[in-house]
């Protein structure tokens, strides 16, 4: 079938849902809910047999449903009505909840369903809950979804029962400092995160709050900031207190916390960790590392997979004091949600904002990310894992694939180019590492076509090693069952000598410095040419500019020369 896919953004449910239509044989082509004559104009040049609408914020127009199926995802049980959906399950502490695919009508989310999948609920942000067992349960509803219209014969049914629950406002969301305690605190940010945040103040200044921790040792008077470390602010509550790890000041831009109050938060007390090790009680900390036998493992937790000069330049600190432990194999696991997603444009936007270079932080940052991918290139003692368990893209991608191999969960997606970025070349020794794994003319094509990958389709192209469980929990045993095997299997220590042979001999053929200095020489052009459109597109990312028009790689029936088949 043609099925047009109608959505706010090109968030990871819309691209998971492409992949997996494209993969049964449909064509399928994406259209941004701009405005209605967009939407009638992209449904007229396309003529869908279905419309399938992963992601909006507003209503499709009836012109549009009236003449064709669209079938509306919606992140709630069957009978849920409303904008605000995931919010109000986390702030209600449902514990399980679902994905209903029902048909567009004239009231919301009232249509008759056509598919729908429950999950467990977890103590987590809506911001991972979404990306995790929401995308999970919408793209089975969908497919299945996708089957019932296929065969023609089924006839979806109207709930008989349905609740309207209203747009979660501010109001539902204020946090009382002298009154909540730390699980409140915690459920009502993690109900926000990713947006709109919550509204409250810091330091006397207006911000929005996201990416909230606990913390079960530190104490402090209710509502004060009390200790700092690295990129986050710890803040008492009635029985503990809270690491807020991103705030939005009134008039900017998400932002570490840090960073954003960096001079208000000049007098307070630093709380760092004494190493590397795990803590052993729930805290905030973005790089942990434990042990098991003969494997270790190095987690980064990096919100959105973001990640900093300054965080890039801690990775690599603790990757080479990990390399130095008695350990046959280290694994690399990142973030739950991300593994990487590359440089930190949050950050290098801040920069122009006060004042600095974006241009000079964005070369700091991609010379931090060549500094890490290089460190873990030469790692020679022990074989290394890249295991990749949530979303990954841009820098994140090769950065993992300078491991020995990269094990991936079923489910996630990864986004291996760089050009969506205002045409960015990209480096991470990319070019090194892309086409020595799937060769010259793919490697050239993954860049040129910009589409993202399942974790089955990076397999089956030689991007990657291994696709395994898409159960976390079952993804993180199988992980460390492998690791295990591959630390304990006799055959190690000639792995070990042909890694240093092959490395030796592709350093002899030609260096890893000159794939370096090209690869920034295109970079370079990018940040300090005449060529603005790196610096365009970054702050209108940052900013989350409304799209204007839908990205010509994305949108089938825009290209030249369409014709219906």
């Amino acid at each position: 079938m043609r099925i047009l896919l109608l959505t706010h953004a090109f968030n990871s449910l819309t691209q998971r849902l492409g992949a997996e239509l494209r993969q049964r044989g449909h064509l399928v082509s994406v259209e941004f809910d701009i405005s209605d004559s967009v939407t009638e104009e992209a449904a007229s040049l396309f003529a869908p047999d279905l419309i399938v609408a992963p992601y909006l914020r507003r209503a499709i127009p009836e012109s549009v449903w009236q003449h064709t199926v669209c079938l509306i995802v919606h992140p709630g049980l069957e009978g849920d009505r409303g904008p605000s959906a995931l919010d109000w399950a986390i702030m209600n502490q449902r514990t399980a909840w679902g994905v209903t695919v029902l048909q567009a009508e004239s009231e919301m989310d009232a249509g008759p369903v056509w598919a729908s999948a429950n999950f467990a609920m977890r103590a987590a942000s809506k911001a991972s809950l979404y990306r995790n067992e929401t995308t999970q349960a919408a793209t089975a509803a969908v497919l299945q979804a996708v089957e019932h219209f296929t065969a023609g014969n089924f006839v979806p049914q109207r709930k008989s029962s349905s609740q309207w629950q209203p747009l979660i406002k501010q109001a539902d969301r204020v946090i009382n400092w002298q009154r909540d305690d730390t699980a409140s605190v915690l459920r009502k940010i993690n109900a926000a995160d990713g947006f709109p945040g919550v509204a409250d103040t810091l330091f006397d200044q207006p911000c929005h709050l996201f990416d909230a921790w606990p913390e079960a040792t530190l104490r402090g008077a209710p509502g004060v900031v009390i200790a700092q470390r690295e990129t986050a602010l710890l803040r008492a509550t009635v029985d503990g207190a809270v690491w807020l790890g991103h705030v939005k000041r009134t008039g900017s831009i998400k932002l570490p916390a840090t960073l954003a109050f960096a001079q208000e938060a000049a007098t307070v007390p630093h709380a760092p960790l004494p190493d590397w090790w795990r803590a052993p009680a729930p805290t905030w900390q973005d790089i942990a590392y434990e042990e098991a036998g003969d494997v270790g493992y190095l987690h980064f937790e990096f919100y959105n997979g973001a990640m900093s000069t300054r965080q890039c330049e801690r990775l690599r600190t603790a990757l080479l004091w990990a390399q130095q432990r008695p350990t046959r194999v280290l694994v690399l696991l990142g973030g739950h949600d991300f593994w990487s997603n590359g440089i930190h444009l949050n950050v290098i936007e801040a920069a122009s904002l006060n004042g600095g270079s974006a241009a000079d932080e964005s070369w700091r940052n991609i010379n931090a990310m060549n500094d890490l991918a290089l460190a873990f290139i030469t790692t020679t003692q022990q074989i290394t894992v890249a295991a990749i368990g949530g979303n990954t893209g841009a820098g994140g991608c090769f950065l993992a694939r300078a491991a020995d191999q990269v094990w991936v969960r079923d489910g996630i997606m990864l986004n291996p180019h760089y050009k969506n970025m205002g045409n960015l070349y990209g480096s991470e020794y990319w070019t090194y590492l892309l086409p020595r794994r799937v060769g010259p003319e793919a490697a050239q094509a993954i860049m040129h076509n910009r589409q993202p990958l399942t974790a089955q389709g990076a397999l089956q192209i030689g991007l990657t090693d291994a696709c395994l469980s898409g159960d976390v929990a079952a993804f993180r045993a199988e992980i460390a069952s492998m690791a295990t095997r591959l630390a304990n299997a006799p055959a190690l220590p000639e792995q070990l000598a042909a890694k240093a042979e092959a490395r030796a001999s592709d350093e002899a053929a030609k260096p890893l410095s000159a794939y370096r200095d090209e690869e920034m020489a295109h970079m370079h052009r990018n940040f300090y040419g005449f060529d603005s459109s790196y610096h365009i597109a970054r702050h209108h990312f940052v900013q989350k500019s409304l799209a204007s028009w839908t990205p010509r790689h994305l949108a089938l029936h825009r290209e030249l020369g369409w014709k219906l088949p």
